[in-house]
């Protein structure tokens, strides 16, 4: 019952509750025992009366009582809130709506209350206290407005929020640039707590500062009041309110501390980049800078563990500074070296010294890891950057210094007895394959330019004769792993091809048969492969070798996946989302991109010139199935316009050739814009000029050798614009070939044919010959998929038969023309 309602004078009814709110009161009744002691009669009778209920008094009246005590101290109570907490409540507000708006995709009311949130988010970063809550929602906002920009192009959004989604976009984009930090951080711990700064106040302050802090002890000895004295009444404190102190003694306590600390769930990782610059700071010996360093390079690696996104620019810089400043000191304190194989350091022991009984200290750490790393970082940023911003331009400057880092690691890692020096030459060679020979030179004299004087490398010593990507291929011959030398031939075989040596890659890549067992190395050499065979291909093509580069390049422009075998696009297969990520992580920079419309053009062009013959000689032969079904495809169009792109000019300059007018066939060819992006273009359209006449020529006696009996040989010159000498070695040719049935006359001034009808044995015979030879190709692609790659090497290496897939085009063994030659004696 509550004591406010209770009836009579025995004090054995009142309450609990009644004594609870009376103990209270027991010391001023004890201080004023003496007064009681003589009044207690008046007190008893007090009490009686206390008990009485009494009259209700108007509570309309001033002073009038109320019913209840409770009622009137609960509407008296006045809530009083800090300016952070109303700042705090505006901001969930508005997350809130923002958040309902996103489930009706109502973009309008998103914009505005975006613009809204960031007015406040303002607020709260000038008072330094931006909430975690903020970070979180334009974290979430940016990738729910990708996905919803995807969503549109399949399920239209109405005008205005069309245009609300678009303008929220960019101005996402660009309000997350001042975040990246915090983005970064709260991606890599979601669960991280608000921070709040921690202040302590000097003793001697204010006169009421004598009474002790409830979070901060004071500094215990001289040097930490003298660090509070100059962060002018701040210090670091750590668990328990302890003040950390920072000296050479504690170093490696410190260092202990951390590396316990990492990848664990509630880690601060810009706490501990701080505390290791402070330790850096404190450090005295170069033993302790070292350790440092290593694992200050360490921590700033470890802010991005998602393979989806990249370090942010800052971090980065920083840590390729510390990289180049871990070497600088590795190479003045010669005592000192860092090893991966070095002993493991015990901290508790003594710090190693240099000695007559070791002179150099080993330090356990990896140089080569941290440049692995950083140049992984670098990439993943280019992968996910717009190419065509100005980001990318100016992140793709900082390749010039990784490539500096590269360089003077190795030349480091050559005097302290390192085996994974392949790894750097590894990296330097990617870094430049790709590049002509008067940019390599460039990279390099920048290179040595920003080195010291002193330094020189023993592998690739300065003004060397030897081409740089050679004398780095040939060191990894000797020295790397399997793959490594595989990676190293493809770089080779790739700059010899850009610098239009083809017979000399080609060559190379022969006899290294990478033909046989590229197959079987990871995705990322295949696609380097890939890339190899489409330089080698531009570079058959500018040599005016139009077959050599049509196989070649028939590989990976015969069909639709370019863009997914160069390692440039996404695949078009469907497949789960973790497959499309670890695609999306092999793609490579846009600088590193291959034209596609390029390699198509020539690979078409290449392909007519092989292929316009052979339909004009009547064969069933198809070298080219992708000309094909263009040709058939722009034949079936009922009307055909002038040309727009590069396969309609193609494709013209195709039909033009069939009929025998050259002039129009080259006139189409020379109009196509894309080969002006090749070296010598001029060189190369007169080389497409004379194969225009040549096949022309050919295509021209395919067609009407049945309706001649004899053709001056002048005619023909006069015709296709060629010399008599030109003429006449192209009839011989195709005589000797048997590709056509004639004969040149005595006075070698004109062309017999000789008309033989086939009979209907012949005929019949010509087709099965034809039916067998595609039989033939048709097993040994068959055999090719099914056999083992051991028992083709075993044979390969066992016997002297002839080989299929001799050459790196693809063409098929002797049984095919074997069927040829036997069609055209058939046919004679």
């Amino acid at each position: 019952m509550s004591r406010f309602f209770a009836a009579g004078s025995s004090d054995s009814d009142s309450s609990s509750s009644e004594e609870e709110f009376s103990d209270s009161e027991q010391s001023s009744q004890d201080e004023s025992g003496s007064d009681s002691g003589s009044d207690s009669g008046d007190s008893d009778s007090d009490s009686d009366d206390s008990d009485a209920p009494k009259a209700k008094g108007n509570r309309f009246l001033a002073g009038a009582d109320s019913d209840d005590s409770d009622d009137e101290s609960d509407d008296g109570k006045k809530i009083v809130k800090s300016a952070k907490d109303k700042r705090l409540e505006e901001i969930e507000s508005s997350v809130h709506i923002i958040e309902n708006a996103q489930k009706i995709n109502d973009w309008v009311t998103i914009s505005s209350e975006f613009d809204k949130l960031n007015k406040l988010a303002e607020k709260a970063k000038a008072a330094h206290n931006l909430p975690k809550v903020y970070i979180s929602t334009i974290y979430t906002l940016e990738t729910e407005s990708n996905d919803a920009l995807k969503a549109s192009k399949t399920k239209k959004l109405n005008p205005s929020n069309t245009r609300a989604l678009n303008g929220l976009k960019q101005r996402i984009k660009k309000n997350n640039r001042t975040y990246e930090s915090e983005i970064a951080r709260y991606v890599a711990n979601p669960d991280y707590e608000d921070e709040v700064p921690v202040s302590v106040a000097a003793a001697t302050k204010t006169k009421d500062s004598a009474a002790p802090s409830s979070f901060q002890k004071a500094p215990s000895n001289a040097k930490a009041a003298a660090d509070l004295e100059e962060d002018d009444g701040f210090a670091t404190v750590g668990k328990g309110g302890k003040v950390l102190e920072y000296s050479p003694e504690s170093i490696f306590k410190h260092l202990q501390a951390v590396f316990e600390a990492r990848g664990k769930k509630n880690t601060n990782k810009e706490e501990q980049l701080n505390v290791l610059a402070r330790l850096k700071e404190v450090a005295q010996t170069p033993y302790q800078t070292i350790r440092v360093l290593l694992a200050t390079i360490a921590a700033r690696f470890d802010f991005q563990v998602n393979l989806s996104q990249y370090m942010p620019v800052e971090a980065w810089k920083r840590a390729q500074a510390e990289v180049i400043e871990l070497i600088t000191l590795l190479e003045n304190e010669r005592e000192y070296t860092v090893l991966e194989e070095a002993p493991e350091q015990d901290d508790e022991a003594a710090q190693p010294v240099p000695s007559p009984e070791t002179p150099v200290v080993q330090v356990r750490g990896s140089i080569v890891s941290y440049i692995d790393r950083l140049d992984d970082e670098l990439t993943r940023a280019l992968q996910n950057i717009d190419p065509h911003s100005q980001d990318y331009i100016d992140r793709l400057r900082d390749e010039s210094a990784l490539y500096t880092t590269i360089v003077r690691a190795q030349i480091y890692l050559e005097t302290n007895g390192e085996k994974n020096i392949a790894r750097l030459v590894t990296r330097r060679l990617e870094h430049l394959y790709y590049k002509s020979v008067q940019l390599i030179a460039a990279t390099e004299a920048n290179t040595y330019e920003n080195l010291p004087a002193n330094v020189n490398s023993q592998i690739t010593p300065r003004n060397d004769d030897v081409p740089l990507i050679k004398r780095l291929a040939m060191y990894l011959y000797k020295n790397g792993s399997g793959l490594q030398r595989t990676r190293a031939m493809l770089c080779n075989i790739y700059s010899l091809a850009l610098a239009d040596y083809f017979h000399e890659a080609r060559d190379m890549l022969l006899m290294s048969h990478l033909q046989d067992t590229i197959h079987n190395a990871d995705i990322q050499t295949q696609i380097l492969h890939n890339r190899t065979m489409v330089q080698l291909g531009l570079s058959a093509f500018r040599n005016g070798l139009v077959v050599e580069a049509q196989q070649a390049l028939s590989e990976i422009c015969g069909g639709n996946r370019a863009k997914e075998l160069l390692a440039q696009g996404p695949s078009k297969n469907n497949r789960d989302a973790e497959q499309e990520r670890l695609d999306k992580s092999r793609q490579l920079p846009f600088h590193l991109h291959l034209n596609i419309e390029l390699s198509e053009c020539v690979y078409l062009t290449s392909s007519m010139f092989m292929e316009i013959p052979e339909m004009a000689r009547g064969s069933k032969r198809v070298i080219s199935r992708q000309f094909r079904r263009t040709l058939d495809f722009s034949e079936r169009q009922i009307f055909s316009g002038p040309p727009e792109n590069t396969r309609d000019y193609i494709m013209q300059a195709a039909k033009a050739l069939a009929s025998g007018d050259w002039e129009k066939s080259y006139s189409s060819l020379a109009a196509i814009k894309i080969l002006e992006l090749m070296p010598n273009v001029d060189a190369i359209r007169e080389m497409l000029k004379q194969k225009v006449r040549v096949e022309a020529l050919r295509t021209y006696l395919f067609t009407y050798a049945p309706f001649y009996q004899s053709v001056a040989l002048s005619q023909l010159t006069s015709l296709f614009d060629l010399t008599k000498v030109e003429t006449m070695t192209i009839v011989s040719k195709m005589i000797a070939l048997e590709e056509i049935n004639a004969s040149l006359s005595s006075d070698d001034l004109s062309v017999i044919f000789q008309r033989t009808e086939t009979t209907r044995l012949q005929t019949q015979a010509m087709q099965l010959a034809e039916k067998a030879q595609r039989l033939v190709e048709a097993n040994e692609q068959a055999l090719d998929i099914k056999t083992p790659q051991n028992q083709r090497d075993g044979q390969r290496d066992g016997d002297n038969r002839p080989r299929r897939n001799q050459n790196y085009g693809g063409n098929r063994g002797g049984r095919r023309q074997d069927f040829q030659r036997l069609s055209q004696k058939i046919r004679a």
